[in-house]
């Protein structure tokens, strides 16, 4: 399977990138920084220089070319303001997503994140600064658009995101308490997701929790299904 994940470089893609080599399919990363090339090439991840952010439809079809999969794993980033929000969590997320449809990639995966339906019909969280209810916004505005396509789409909420170790025991649910969850357990899933085409068409939060990985996504899928 050839995967095409937005966000080459980030911390979650680059954890993903190599899951995927390991098990024998083709990680392709976009990235907007040429010297981030040679990090992805040592995970088995094939670097593609694109600036989602700036790009066109008609940029970003090639990087496409010959895919199974496409992931949205960009992020504006910690100390981005409000305006890279939107033209990031929502622009770049929008302009992947409708590349996808254009090139015929039918399977997609979209990382977003908890707490979105706080925003929806303009609801304002208590305690929320205004760049991360922006955040909020642009990330929802995101899902409803993917939403809206031709696409075999699975929405993956994660909860905080941390660092630690990776444990391979999650839950994972449409909706679930609040709570934190290692990157790596989150690409874990987005891996796992990609190779259970049944998941698609569904939204789900994802946190640590005492089910393996595997498990998780079958039961998801089973959920859907039954």
């Amino acid at each position: 399977m050839r995967v095409v994940i937005a966000g080459g470089h980030g911390k979650i893609a680059l954890r993903l990138g190599r899951l995927l080599a390991d098990r024998g399919d083709l990680p392709v990363g976009l990235i907007r920084n040429r010297a981030h090339a040679d990090d992805l090439r040592e995970r088995g991840i094939e670097p593609v220089l694109l600036d989602l952010e700036h790009a066109t439809l008609d940029d970003v079809l090639p990087a496409l070319d010959e895919a199974d999969a496409s992931v949205f794993a960009a992020g504006a980033g910690p100390g981005s303001g409000i305006a890279r929000k939107d033209s990031v969590d929502r622009g770049a997320a929008v302009l992947l997503a409708d590349a996808a449809v254009r090139a015929g990639v039918r399977r997609h995966v979209q990382i977003s994140s908890m707490g979105v339906e706080s925003v929806r019909d303009g609801g304002t969280p208590d305690g929320v600064d205004e760049v991360f209810l922006a955040y909020l916004r642009a990330k929802l505005a995101a899902e409803d658009h993917l939403r809206e396509l031709d696409l075999d789409w699975t929405i993956l909420r994660p909860g905080v995101l941390t660092d630690d170790p990776g444990t391979g025991l999650v839950r994972l649910a449409p909706h679930v308490d609040r709570a934190e969850v290692p990157r790596d357990d989150v690409a874990a899933t987005i891996a796992e997701l990609l190779a259970v085409p049944e998941t698609a068409r569904l939204i789900l939060e994802l946190t640590t929790g005492d089910t393996p990985v595997a498990a998780a996504v079958r039961t998801a899928a089973q959920r859907t299904s039954a």
